[in-house]
C-alpha cells in the first residue's frame, strides 16, 4: 500500500476507535481526563503493539502528534456531544467495527511491507485490529470483547486474510485493503445484528 493511502486509513481507524473508547468512558461516568485517556488507548494500543512486535520503534503513534490530536478531538467531541453520538444505533459497536476493519488491513499490510510472511502478517493484522479494544475494556475492568463477543477476532482474521491473499495474487494493495476492511466490517456488523458467535464455554458441574 502507498504511504499516503495507509496513513489515511490509519487516521480514519484511529478516529473510529477513539470514538468507541470515549463513548465507553462517558457511559462509565469517567471525568474528561479519563475519557481522553480511554480514547487515546483504544485508538493507538493496537498499532503500538504491532510496531513493537515488528521492531518499528518508537511506535508511530507515540512520535506523530497527529494520532494524539485525532484521539483528543474524538474524545472531546464525544464528551461534549455525547447525546448526538448516542443517537446512532449502538455507537460503540459501530465505530469499533469500523476501526477493527481498518486496523486489521493496515496491520497486515505493514507486516507484509516489512517482509513478514503470510501467517505472521495475518496474526499482526488481528493484533492491530483487536489490541485497542482489549486495552479499552481492561481499563474499565470488563472482560475484553475479543474473548466473548460475536465474531470479533474472526472478523479481523477475515480482513487480514484478504490482504494477504490479495498480495499473493498480485492485487493492487489499495483494492486488497478495501476488500479486507469492508469484509471485516460487514461480518462484524452482521454478527452483532444476528447474534452470530462461536461456541461459548460452559462450566461443568
Amino acid at each position: 500500500m502507498s504511504f499516503g493511502f495507509v496513513t489515511i486509513i490509519d487516521f480514519i481507524g484511529t478516529f473510529a476507535f477513539a470514538i468507541s473508547g470515549a463513548t465507553t468512558g462517558v457511559r462509565r461516568g469517567l471525568d474528561l481526563f479519563g475519557v481522553l485517556v480511554l480514547s487515546f488507548a483504544a485508538a493507538t494500543a493496537g498499532g503500538i503493539l504491532r510496531d513493537v512486535v515488528l521492531g518499528a520503534t518508537p511506535p508511530v503513534a507515540l512520535v506523530d502528534w497527529r494520532y494524539l490530536a485525532i484521539s483528543i478531538l474524538a474524545g472531546l467531541l464525544t464528551f461534549y456531544r455525547y447525546e448526538t453520538i448516542e443517537r446512532m444505533r449502538n455507537p460503540v459497536q459501530l465505530f469499533d467495527a469500523i476501526g477493527l476493519g481498518l486496523f486489521a488491513v493496515v496491520g497486515a499490510g505493514k507486516a507484509l511491507e516489512l517482509g513478514v510472511g503470510p501467517v505472521g502478517a495475518v496474526l499482526l493484522g488481528i493484533l492491530t485490529g483487536v489490541g485497542g479494544g482489549v486495552v479499552r475494556d481492561l481499563l474499565v475492568v470488563q472482560v475484553p470483547g475479543v474473548l466473548q463477543r460475536e465474531l470479533y477476532a474472526v472478523a479481523a482474521l477475515l480482513g487480514a486474510l484478504l490482504v494477504v491473499a490479495g498480495d499473493a495474487l498480485g492485487w493492487p494493495p489499495a483494492y486488497a485493503g478495501a476488500a479486507g476492511a469492508i469484509a471485516c466490517f460487514l461480518l462484524r456488523l452482521l454478527a452483532i445484528r444476528r447474534g452470530w458467535q462461536l461456541p461459548v464455554a460452559k462450566q461443568r458441574k
